[in-house]
Parts: C-alpha cells; sequence; structure tokens
C-alpha cells in the first residue's frame, strides 16, 4: 500500500522537494511560481502572493524536518523577497500579484495576508527568529484592516483605499484560522489560539446550519449565504460557487488540531468526524476515483474535476481521524484516497503533484505548478501524516484488514 510507512513518505517529501529544489529558486527574486511537469520554467516575472508564501513554508518545513541549514536559508530568502518586493509601502499593504516587480492590482486580499502570516509562523518555529517581527506585523494588519467587530470575522476583500468591499467568504477565515493556530505552536501565546477556536466557533455554530451542516462558500456583507455569487463558476479557483470537498476536509483537519490544544471543547471532535466522513462520501468518484472539486446545496456533484489539494488535505483529515479514534473506517478512506493519488495525482517520473485532472484522470497541461501552487498542501499533508504513521506502523496491518 503506497504512502502507509514512515520510509515511503519520507521518501516521497524528499522525491518532491527535489522536483522544486532548486530549480524554483531565482537568485534575485524569490522564487520561480510557474513549473510544467518535468520542471521547465516557462514565465520567470510574475509572482503571486501566495506562491511566494507558499515557498517560504515548504522551505522552512523541510528545514525543520532535515536540520539542513541551507533549507532554512531559503526560508529567509522568501520572506526577504516578500518584504521587499510584494510590501506596497505606499499603501502598506501586499501586493497580490507582481509583474516584473510591479503590482498589478489595487485590492488587498486578506487571503493572501493569512497564507503571509501562515509562512511567518512556520519558519519563526523552524527557527528564524527575526520572523516574529514579521508575524506581529500582519497579523496585526489583519486585525486592523480586516477584522469585522460584530462577526469577528475576517472580511475578504478592501479596494485600494481600505474601503471593505460586499463579499465575505469562508475559505479566507479558514486559511487564517490555520494561521493562528501555526502563530500559537510558534509562539505558545494564547490569545492567538483564542482567535483560531473563535472563528471556527462563529462558522460552525452559526454559519454551518445554514448549510445544513456544511460551510457554502460565499456570504453577503451580512454573512447571508449569497446563493447567486459566481453561481456560473463552480471551478473558480478562489471563490467558487458550491460547498467544496477538499474545505469541508481541511475544515474537519483544523478542527482536530484545534481539539489537540483544547480537548474541553467538547464539540471540535464530533463535528469533525461527522463533516469528514459526510464529505467523502459525497465527494468519492465511484467511477474514476478521486475526490471531486465541489458539491451542489443538496450534496450532487457539480465540480467533477480532481484537485491535488484537496486530496491532499483529506488523506491527512483521515490519517489524523484514524490515529486519534482508532477506528477502521478513517484508515480505509485514508488508503482510499492515497490509492488515488499513487495512481492518478503524484508524478512519479518528475516528483510533485499534478495540480489539477479531469473527472476522468487525464492531465488538462503540462502545466504542473503555476501559481499559486507550490505542492505546499500535499508537502504539508505528508509531515502531518509521518508522525503518524511513526506510531501507528505497528498496528497499521490490523487496521487495514478490519
Amino acid at each position: 500500500m503506497p504512502l502507509t510507512t514512515p520510509h515511503q513518505i519520507e521518501q516521497h517529501i524528499a522525491r518532491t522537494m527535489a522536483f522544486y529544489h532548486p530549480r524554483c529558486i531565482d537568485p534575485q527574486a524569490g522564487f520561480y511560481h510557474y513549473l510544467t511537469d518535468d520542471g521547465h520554467r516557462y514565465n520567470r516575472h510574475h509572482r503571486h502572493l501566495v506562491s511566494s508564501a507558499g515557498y517560504v513554508i515548504i522551505y522552512a518545513r523541510s528545514a525543520m524536518h532535515t536540520g539542513a541549514p541551507e533549507a532554512l536559508k531559503w526560508a529567509r530568502h522568501g520572506l526577504k523577497f516578500i518584504e521587499e518586493k510584494h510590501y506596497q509601502t505606499r499603501t502598506q499593504g501586499f501586493a497580490w500579484t507582481l509583474d516584473h516587480g510591479k503590482a498589478e492590482e489595487a485590492n488587498h486580499h486578506c487571503y493572501g495576508l493569512a497564507w503571509v502570516m501562515l509562512a511567518y509562523a512556520t519558519a519563526l518555529k523552524a527557527g528564524v527568529a527575526e520572523a516574529r517581527i514579521g508575524l506581529d506585523r500582519v497579523h496585526a494588519l489583519m486585525d486592523r484592516r480586516f477584522l469585522e467587530s460584530h462577526s469577528r470575522l475576517y472580511a475578504a476583500e478592501a479596494d485600494a483605499n481600505w474601503h471593505l468591499t460586499s463579499y465575505r467568504g469562508q475559505s479566507v477565515n479558514q486559511r487564517s484560522c490555520e494561521a493562528l493556530i501555526a502563530a500559537f505552536d510558534a509562539t505558545g501565546e494564547s490569545a492567538f489560539l483564542d482567535r483560531a477556536l473563535g472563528i471556527a466557533r462563529t462558522l460552525w455554530q452559526r454559519l454551518a446550519p445554514m448549510g445544513d451542516g456544511w460551510l457554502w462558500e460565499n456570504y453577503d456583507r451580512d454573512w447571508h449565504i449569497d446563493f447567486d455569487y459566481h453561481r456560473d463558476r463552480p471551478d473558480d479557483q478562489f471563490r467558487p460557487w458550491g460547498f467544496q470537498i477538499g474545505h469541508q476536509t481541511a475544515w474537519a483537519r483544523l478542527l482536530l488540531r484545534l481539539h489537540h490544544h483544547r480537548p474541553a471543547e467538547t464539540w471540535l471532535l464530533p463535528t469533525a468526524r461527522q463533516l469528514f466522513i459526510e464529505a467523502v462520501e459525497k465527494g468519492w468518484d465511484d467511477k474514476y476515483g478521486g475526490l471531486i472539486g465541489g458539491v451542489d446545496f443538496n450534496r450532487r456533484p457539480l465540480h467533477r474535476d480532481k484537485l491535488y489539494w484537496v486530496q491532499a488535505v483529506s488523506l491527512a483529515a483521515a490519517a489524523m481521524l484514524g490515529d486519534l479514534t482508532g477506528e477502521a473506517r478513517y484508515w480505509r478512506w485514508y488508503d482510499r484516497i492515497a490509492n488515488y493519488c499513487w495512481q492518478h495525482m503524484i508524478d512519479h517520473e518528475h516528483g510533485g503533484w499534478y495540480r489539477i485532472l479531469t473527472q476522468d484522470n487525464r492531465r488538462y497541461s503540462r502545466q504542473k505548478s503555476p501559481a499559486p501552487k507550490t505542492d505546499c498542501h500535499n508537502l504539508s499533508a505528508c509531515y502531518e501524516i509521518l508522525p503518524i504513521m511513526q506510531r501507528q506502523h505497528g498496528e497499521r496491518g490490523v487496521a487495514a484488514s478490519l
């Protein structure tokens, strides 16, 4: 079975990193954000804030995993680019995209800031002590510009003058919750964890009932479901219409991380358990395998493509639930998703994961890692799964056979 032993996961992490390193490094300006299947750099001048942060994260995680000083050097290299190029002194914000070093749009995106906060927190935990300054600065910026006092949730977008637009979304709050948990892990300061828990509680106890127990993607400024927003774009990369399977399982993963730190919050574990099982059962493609992108309000298939990050976050959630509960059904789902990824999503020739496949598992193009993809999701999943498999390895044969 693939990805079931510590050795297999170690090898897979190394092969995935070998696809990126060192070809992704731009010695003068951060990292290259556009790579084909075989690693060719086909756009050397465009940068995306999510990719810039993602590269910092994968190098910082690599430094923690291997202890290699070089990995930490490249994490610092990435933070320097974010601070010197993405950060715009005139607006005191971070450019969403850059072309030849120049900001392409004026609007500010809290989703991007959450990725930057996650990058700083991961780098700080890896040993980049100076990242604490950036972590606090970005956190303060998010709170000052996007945190709403009435909802205690983050708005998604502001115009050039920092006036909030009417759009609200769950995705930005999911990424912010993850960044806040990472900040707590890096600093030990409970205020970060308190904020993360507050976001989760608001979304899952106040908003999820509007979606019959799941979180819809798009909302209006009053946090009512906006059924019209992007109705014709169920495959939109950042704001798709419908329920996103990967966001439900990603939330299961975050709820489990919160449960680890705050077990007295008794609603976290049962919510994660139920959410994961419902999502994978509705999202699994019985004909071609893999988890689809999204479903409509009635949980009917809507976006049938297979996205790499959906499989990755679901794989991590399955392992975490299997480890925590000891229940065989989670390990069965782990094996099912891992087998699919091994057969279709992982590039065994060049390394790394394909970004997106058709319903019947064909590639749309040779573009493996166009911005904002960096394989951060699947590498992070592997780093989470590895210690679980190190604990479980002696028990996996029994669990998988039940």
